[in-house]
């Protein structure tokens, strides 16, 4: 990071080609790698998100990199429009009321803290992603998310909803925390 302008282009052209490929029932196009930048044939981790008429549409990504940006891109921008279960598949009507946007992601950090208050101070809102784990039990936010939910303490709470646990489990155990930092970028 960062991503040049060209290869910002690149990958949002990737994740809507993407799309319309799935939703006209045709395969996820063929990436030949040596087609690309080197830092798209990079191994990259991304959150692929959908947007229709400023609600979440879809969303769906990796913590971390195990395959090449470009692959990357287009299994999470497939997968956001298919299979995000909190949605119904996209169908390819709506594919002109879609806006895309693309996440990369830094390597998740480990955060070390003492107690709830240590933990709410370590944490930047806008600019850290969440990982928040307990056992098995795992769920994060995107920096972005803290547009939504800009109070802390709020963040923690329904980061915890999100991975089944009771809103209040930040306060009452230790958990394991990460956190990460995004390159955004969007459609026009």
């Amino acid at each position: 990071m960062p991503y040049t302008e060209s290869d910002q282009e690149i990958l949002l052209k990737l994740a809507r080609k993407t799309i319309v490929q799935v939703t006209h029932g045709r395969p996820v196009p063929t990436v030949v790698l040596s087609n690309y930048s080197s830092s798209l044939q990079a191994d990259g981790a991304s959150f692929v998100t959908l947007i229709k008429h400023g609600q979440l549409r879809g969303c769906i990504g990796a913590l971390e990199a195990t395959m090449p940006l470009v692959m990357d891109v287009c299994e999470h921008a497939e997968a956001a429009a298919l299979h995000d279960y909190r949605f119904s598949p996209v169908s390819y009507h709506e594919l002109n009321d879609l806006l895309i946007e693309v996440s990369i992601l830094t390597a998740p950090v480990p955060l070390d803290y003492t107690s709830p208050n240590d933990l709410l101070d370590a944490l930047i809102p806008g600019v850290d992603g969440v990982i928040l784990k307990n056992g098995y039990q795992r769920a994060t936010f995107l920096p972005q998310v803290w547009d939504k939910i800009p109070e802390k303490s709020q963040f923690l709470s329904q980061l915890c909803l999100k991975m089944g646990a009771s809103a209040d489990l930040w306060r009452k155990k230790p958990l394991t925390v990460l956190r990460y930092q995004v390159e955004e970028f969007s459609e026009k």
